[in-house]
């Protein structure tokens, strides 16, 4: 009995420590923070370059309308994109170094035009800070559709499937900044496909949504 009490006795001070302890650390709480900005409705605006060929650079304007399901899902329900054709050097030096020209149809493929619809899905939405001074809130997103190209050829209007990746920095509640990389995997005929990529900077103003 004298035995029992004096072991009693060595673990109160042992218990007590322990309660002290659980008082002063409750424990780890995390919390995520609800997104400060939602999209809505989009209507984007952009500038970029078709950077692939090696006979000539597009200088492309898109203008784009998008619908926002949720703070993850939209659809780009259409986008429009013209590209003015700039000729590189190349067709000159091949001509004037070597006395030969590239295949008429290098020359037929360059894109004039294109039209198209995407899925978009945003996984990642966070908060950085530039210089310790501003807080920049932004997302990245992913997209997959269709396009309907239109090249120089005579009946010229190709089918395709667009894939691409995007990043959005928010500038306040109804206007964004968009940097979009993608490649739309042209289907020129029955056994050659074309791939033409852009990269695309533009301004999206959101409409219908509250912070």
């Amino acid at each position: 009995m004298r035995f029992l009490l004096l072991s009693l006795l060595c673990l109160v001070p042992g218990l007590a420590r322990a309660q002290a302890e659980e008082l002063e650390n409750p424990g780890t709480v995390s919390a995520v923070q609800d997104r400060l900005y939602r999209m809505h409705h989009e209507l984007s605006l952009g500038v970029g370059v078709l950077p692939a060929d090696a006979f000539y650079k597009g200088l492309i304007g898109t203008v784009g309308y998008t619908y926002h399901f949720s703070d993850s899902v939209a659809w780009q329900v259409g986008r429009g994109t013209y590209s003015y054709n700039v000729q590189t050097s190349l067709r000159s030096q091949l001509e004037r170094d070597f006395d030969a020209a590239p295949t008429a149809t290098a020359f037929e493929d360059q894109v004039q035009w294109m039209v198209g619809s995407d899925l978009m899905w945003s996984p990642l939405y966070g908060k950085t800070s530039f210089l310790n001074t501003n807080v920049i809130h932004f997302e990245v997103f992913l997209l997959a559709g269709g396009t309907v190209v239109k090249v120089d050829r005579g009946d010229g209007f190709r089918p395709a499937v667009n894939l691409g990746l995007g990043v959005r920095v928010f500038s306040s509640q109804n206007v964004s900044f968009r940097l979009d990389v993608t490649n739309n995997t042209v289907f020129a005929g029955a056994s050659r496909i074309i791939n033409v990529p852009t990269v695309q900077i533009g301004t999206a103003f959101n409409f219908g949504a509250t912070e």
